[in-house]
């Protein structure tokens, strides 16, 4: 397979994978407390129209660092893979408490096992990663920064709403959680 084949197996397999989340995990009212504030979609919003116009500006700059470095498309893909990883194992250790939208059920239970021991928010972790992978692969200065800023930006948004909401509902066992436990880079932030 082909480097080009597999960075594109892989983004749209991403994008699949996020178009399976929101069917499927989506909180309603009826099943717990939804406290988004328009988080999911200002991120969703901002991912596609970041990406779309990623994608245009390199197609119309082409290439403005790295323009021929074989190495990118393996470190590309090396992030979109790690990305993924991590994403999809703090997902899946959440099991049925994750949602795609702010809603704590009232069955939850504050999790801080596996990834959760590092980061507060390993799914997010993941993503920036993944937003990484696009920008590296783009190429173009112009691109990478139409990929990460926005994206960064909604991303610290939904972290702030998911905390607010998660203060809500665990008190001074996520207020100590916090203390002990970075928000998106292990010892750092």
């Amino acid at each position: 397979m082909s480097l080009s084949l597999l960075w594109k197996v892989l983004f749209y397999g991403w994008t699949a994978s996020e178009i399976g989340l929101a069917l499927f995990t989506r909180t309603r009212r009826s099943h717990g407390k939804v406290s988004d504030r328009g988080s999911m979609l200002l991120l969703w919003g901002t991912i596609f129209g970041a990406i779309t116009a990623a994608e245009f500006i390199s197609g119309w700059q082409g290439r403005t660092f790295l323009a021929s470095a074989h190495w990118v498309r393996y470190a590309a893909i090396g992030l979109m893979i790690a990305g993924l990883l991590v994403r999809w194992t703090a997902i899946l250790s959440l099991g049925k408490a994750f949602s795609v939208n702010v809603a704590i059920r009232t069955t939850q239970k504050l999790y801080r096992s596996g990834l959760y021991r590092l980061v507060r928010h390993p799914s997010y972790s993941g993503m920036i990663l993944i937003f990484l992978a696009v920008a590296l692969a783009e190429r173009n200065w112009m691109a990478a920064a139409t990929v990460l800023l926005p994206t960064t930006a909604a991303l610290l948004y939904r972290i702030h709403v998911e905390e607010a909401a998660l203060s809500a509902a665990f008190g001074e066992q996520y207020a100590a959680y916090c203390r002990s436990t970075k928000r998106l880079v292990p010892g750092i932030y």
